[in-house]
């Protein structure tokens, strides 16, 4: 066996408290290298006859990606303390892996061995509890409906009237959000979330003036608590963008600063290299990307913080809204991050905090700062196989179980998938107009582990490219809008509600099929398969269950079927899918 490839550490993702009395164990080994692994375990302190005493459990392979398998296993810690070991065996050689490293056999000595100290119970990360069951639909507040044309900034064009570009308005605001209520429920919306609604120059509003005052063309802080209020009343939370990373170019501080150069008392709150300020291609202070009418907060300052502090703490504490979804947050210190999750749960224990991180984010879901982050990867993996057919079947599901692996399963019940945002080319774009396509997409984003988010306008089609042209208006002619991917997306979301696996109940792992994608969600009681077939030719699959007098309900069809044999195999259509549930135990 290659020992170099044996990976495992005693905290995040590889050791972690999963319930109030039981801990996750996880090591990573080559890709077909063991066979089996057995955990070794005890309390440090229980001994009999001078003789540590110790338990063993074996570990199951819960995933395999391009390199490597990983193993699992759950335990309870009878004493809440656990020193632990593995017991790795191959097809031609076995061992003992320890803290300390390889053996023969088991140390007698626990101080040989992995250490987890102590399971408190108030370090079980979990986001808020209703997360899990949240479907999310992000709204750009400039492009969704115009409820009330005497907000229109000036040269506001009429709605739809042209593309979108990063200067022109069309008038959105909270009244045509309101307005819209009734529609997101009908969808199947329980969460929505706003990009920045604070007063800025721009239609994003990610230039920040003030933090404390609403952007005048959305309405006023009456509005937006009639807009808090309407949700919550139809079951709806409501999570705002902190832009805490950068201010706009007219927020006064920079301004002063702008103006003032090194005499300015705001000068520390920016990341200012020398003065005079300069802007343009490069400018001479630090900035969001190189953008210069976005120059970046230094939150290391007392002041700042204090003043981003009091900002998280206000919405919360004034307008209750359920949580806070941070901008750029990777390019923000650790420090602040964390003072800032004490302030605002201070105020609403069950507030979500969501991070906008592209990469691996397990630094920031320790259980300390944030409560989960934007699923990027989520989306490039699916878009790069069921859209662009860039990656194999095989290599897709090494992929996914790669972002799988790289979190607690703590943590990935509520990562925050998507499949488009007001940074990615719509959907249906990326799909070049294969609306088929799209609903095998939207069918992997509703049945996956996770909460899923739908932004605005891509469930009745909307199209465009590249910031800006994913910030179209919404369509509200219904002539004009796909009713087969809205009718399919509703019927998603219908069967993840009343289907407790196709949401976060259970485990999910994937069966190695060829030319498609098959996946069981399983608890002891039941059983969903969901097949997808992303190529233009039919797929067979065999299931690998006894099915024999069993009843299997097809849940997209709404179809019940009762076996007669052992053995069925699902025929899928090209660019379909199907989503099977069936018992599990005797007939």
């Amino acid at each position: 066996m290659e020992r170099a490839s044996i990976f495992h550490r005693p905290t995040d993702q590889y050791a972690y408290p999963f319930q109030r009395d039981t801990l996750h164990i996880r090591i990573q080994t080559k890709k077909g290298n063991v066979s089996l692994i057995e955990l070794i375990y005890g309390d440090q302190y229980e001994w009999n006859k001078n003789k540590w005493m110790t338990r063993t459990t074996p570990l199951t392979r819960i995933g395999t990606d391009a390199l490597f398998d990983y193993w699992q296993a759950e335990v309870s810690p009878p004493y809440r303390r656990l020193r632990y070991g593995f017991h790795i065996q191959g097809d031609s050689d076995r061992f003992i892996f320890t803290e300390k490293g390889y053996f023969t056999e088991p140390p007698e000595d626990p101080n040989q061995y992995f250490c987890f100290p102590y399971l408190h119970t108030n370090e079980v990360f979990r986001a808020p509890d209703w997360v899990r069951d949240t479907v999310w639909y992000q709204i750009f507040p400039e492009r969704f409906a115009n409820g009330n044309p005497s907000l229109n900034p000036s040269e506001t064009k009429p709605w739809g009237s042209e593309e979108p570009t990063a200067a022109n308005f069309f008038g959105g605001d909270f009244l045509g959000i309101i307005q819209k209520l009734d529609y997101l429920k009908e969808l199947g919306i329980n969460g929505i979330y706003l990009t920045p609604i604070f007063k800025a120059r721009s239609n994003h509003k990610y230039d920040t003036i003030d933090y404390f005052e609403i952007d005048p063309q959305f309405g006023d802080k009456q509005s937006f608590k009639q807009l808090v209020d309407a949700c919550h009343a139809k079951g709806i939370r409501i999570m705002l963008d902190a832009v805490f990373n950068h201010s706009g170019f007219y927020f006064p501080p920079f301004q002063d600063v702008w103006k003032n150069g090194e005499k300015s008392r705001y000068k520390d709150w920016f990341y200012t290299n020398q003065f005079p300020l300069n802007g343009g291609e490069r400018p001479n202070y630090a900035t969001f990307s190189f953008v210069e009418t976005m120059p970046k907060l230094n939150t290391q300052n007392k002041e700042v913080k204090n003043y981003l502090l009091d900002v998280g703490r206000y919405w919360v504490k004034e307008f209750d809204i359920d949580g806070w979804r941070l901008d750029v947050a990777n390019e923000i210190d650790h420090a602040f991050w964390r003072e800032f999750r004490k302030e605002v749960k201070s105020i609403k224990p069950e507030l979500f905090i969501l991070g906008e991180i592209w990469h691996d984010s397990i630094a920031w879901l320790r259980g300390d700062q944030f409560d989960s982050v934007m699923n990027y990867p989520f989306l490039t993996k699916a878009i790069h196989f069921f859209a662009k057919g860039m990656l194999s079947a095989s290599e897709f599901r090494e992929q996914m179980t790669t972002v799988m692996m790289q979190y607690p399963d703590t943590v990935n019940e509520t990562l925050f998938n998507l499949v488009g945002s007001h940074d990615t080319p719509r959907l249906l774009t990326e799909c070049d107009g294969n609306v088929e396509k799209a609903k095998l997409i939207y069918t992997f984003l509703f049945t996956f582990i996770g909460t899923p988010c739908l932004y605005y306008g891509d469930e009745i089609g909307l199209s465009g490219g590249m910031d800006p042209g994913c910030r179209r208006c919404m369509i509200w002619d219904e002539k004009q809008q796909n009713h087969e991917l809205l009718a399919h997306i509703k019927r998603l979301i219908q069967l993840r509600k009343t289907e407790p696996l196709l949401a976060n109940n259970g485990k999910l792992f994937f069966l190695p099929i060829e030319n498609g994608i098959a996946y069981v969600k399983e608890n002891k009681d039941c059983k969903c398969l969901i097949i997808l077939n992303p190529s233009s030719e039919e797929l067979k699959v065999t299931l690998p269950f006894s099915l024999k007098g069993r009843k299997i309900i097809d849940l997209l069809l709404n179809q019940e079927y009762m076996m007669e044999s052992e053995e069925l195999i699902a025929v899928i259509k090209p660019y379909d899918a199907s989503i099977l549930q069936f018992q599990e135990g005797s007939p």
